[in-house]
């Protein structure tokens, strides 16, 4: 199970406290005994935990696809067979900077909108005072620093595109493992052999 966007605890029941998260409700016991419950259907979610749901999965899908591209792109992997060209790496990366840093974006923007409103139920004061209210989770704080290391990632990739646009860097030739031989000192001819 996922780990709680929203906690609850209450003084009537201090042995238990409950973890609201994206695919269910799960109850933390004292003796550390927790169990979940998913939800009943996606249409009877509520519009928040809805849209945080569908936002996540896109997070996830885009930063995938920017670690795809960024891989190949980097200057010492070798992934054709063909010739690279310091061109296409530098487009890849950048294209994989670009993924990430809209992953990023579009981490942040759920977990930023559920601590929002979290925060407006708290302090809603036409709620009464004996009423648990929902506090940050640990999922929050986590989709926070995952977003941040979007940020990072995707301004490092993109950077290092524009730093280096000017400077000839030529990629490293590939050895052969078998025929030619780059150093003629260890040509078959120029061996010699001590019996």
């Amino acid at each position: 199970m996922d780990s709680g966007w929203l906690t609850l605890s209450t003084d009537l029941l201090p042995a238990e406290s409950y973890e609201l998260g994206l695919w269910g409700t799960c109850v933390v016991q004292e003796l550390g005994v927790l169990e979940c419950r998913p939800y009943d259907s996606l249409l009877g979610l509520p519009p928040d935990i809805r849209l945080a749901r569908i936002l996540m999965c896109a997070t996830l899908a885009t930063s995938l696809l920017g670690i795809s591209f960024a891989i190949p792109g980097i200057y010492l992997v070798n992934s054709c067979k063909g010739a690279e060209t310091l061109r296409e790496k530098r487009t890849l990366k950048m294209m994989g900077g670009l993924l990430c840093f809209a992953a990023g974006i579009m981490g942040l923007v759920p977990v930023s909108y559920i601590a929002h409103l979290t925060v407006l139920r708290f302090f809603d004061e036409s709620i009464p005072d004996v009423v648990p209210r929902w506090e940050f989770g640990q999922a929050l704080f986590l989709g926070w620093i995952a977003a941040l290391l979007h940020f990072v990632a995707g301004s490092l990739l993109i950077t290092s595109c524009i730093c280096r646009q000017d400077i000839p860097c030529p990629l490293p030739e590939s050895v052969p493992l078998q025929g030619g031989h780059a150093n003629p000192e260890l040509s078959p001819g120029r061996r010699t052999e001590y019996v």
